[in-house]
Formats: structure tokens, C-alpha cells, sequence
């Protein structure tokens, strides 16, 4: 077995204990964390949130949080599933029978887990934008898509590793746009 086989085959081992881990109460709380409809009041709370920080100016971290969301989304979708192609657990036949699916199962593919990417984006850009504003928040918003992006996994959609690389890329996406967000900030301002 080679070095690749031997990360798979820990993954598999990794998702299938970790998918085994349900009850009725978490079904339910898991399948509502993973909705993406869920969280838009929790999207309409950080964007009053941007107002009341940036007033006027929250136009540029809209136009920024919406390219980084495009950019995540898209990457992990165009990119990542349709050139690794690797089966969601949910959609692998040898595991099938094991996997607790709790909701649909997705699309056929599911490395990288978009869900990951675009939280953890979001994640990466809010918690920079807020760092030196509010104390802790970088830890309750990463908390916060570490929830979603664990959600994934109990549902049975994705691997471990669908979720720890899409969350690397989508805080890489956040760290970009942020940088991209202050540059036009300053040339704004100037």
C-alpha cells in the first residue's frame, strides 16, 4: 500500500468512526447546520454588523465577502471535485452500507467540501476585518464553521480530509481577498 493509499485508508477509518457517532438529537441539529439557508440570519447579523463598523463604506466588504465566496465556491467545485474526483462516502459504493446518511448526499464528488471552503472563507475574512475591533471574535466566527464544516462529515457527505482541505483553502481565499479588500480600501480612502 502506498503513502496515498495509506492517507485514504486512514480517512475512511477516520470518517466511518466519527459518522457513527449520531443520535436523533444530533440528526436533527446537523442536518439544520449544514442548510446554508440556516445561517442567513446569522449573514444579515455580520452584515448590520459591517454597517454599523463601516457605514457607508460596507459596499467594499460586500463586493469583497461576495468575491471571496465566488472565488471559494467555485475553486472547490470547478478546481478540486472535478479533477480529483473522489467519490463523497456517501456515493462509494464499498461504504455505503456503513455510512449514516442523515439528508441528501450531494453531488458525486466531494473533495474538496465547499461547505468548508466558503465558511471558513467567510471565517478568515470577517475574523482579519474585526481583529483589532472585537476581542474574540476570530475564535466564535471560527468556531462557528468549524460547526458547519464538522456537520458534513456527520452527515455522511464528506471525508475528514474533504473538510481539513477545504477549510486550508478557504482561509487562504479569506487571508487573499482581505489583502485585495485593503488595497481597495486604500486606494479609496487616498
Amino acid at each position: 500500500m502506498g503513502f496515498i493509499d495509506s492517507i485514504k485508508e486512514l480517512d475512511t477509518q477516520l470518517f466511518l468512526f466519527l459518522n457513527s457517532k449520531h443520535n436523533s438529537f444530533f440528526d436533527f441539529l446537523m442536518y439544520w447546520a449544514s442548510n446554508k439557508y440556516t445561517w442567513i440570519p446569522l449573514y444579515l447579523f455580520f452584515a448590520y454588523f459591517c454597517f454599523k463598523h463601516f457605514g457607508k463604506r460596507i459596499w467594499v466588504v460586500m463586493v469583497a465577502t461576495l468575491l471571496l465566496i465566488v472565488l471559494s465556491d467555485q475553486i472547490s467545485n470547478r478546481v478540486f471535485k472535478n479533477n480529483f474526483l473522489r467519490f463523497r462516502p456517501c456515493h462509494n459504493i464499498l461504504l455505503e452500507p456503513q455510512v449514516h446518511l442523515n439528508g441528501e448526499c450531494g453531488g458525486t464528488y466531494g473533495f474538496v467540501s465547499s461547505h468548508a471552503a466558503n465558511t471558513f472563507a467567510l471565517a478568515m475574512f470577517l475574523s482579519l476585518l474585526f481583529y483589532k475591533r472585537i476581542k474574540h471574535f476570530g475564535v466564535y466566527i471560527f468556531v462557528w464553521a468549524s460547526f458547519v464544516s464538522y456537520s458534513r462529515i456527520y452527515n455522511g457527505v464528506h471525508y475528514p480530509a474533504d473538510v481539513a482541505v477545504g477549510a486550508l483553502l478557504g482561509m487562504v481565499i479569506g487571508g487573499i481577498i482581505f489583502k485585495v479588500y485593503q488595497m481597495m480600501n486604500n486606494k479609496l480612502i487616498s
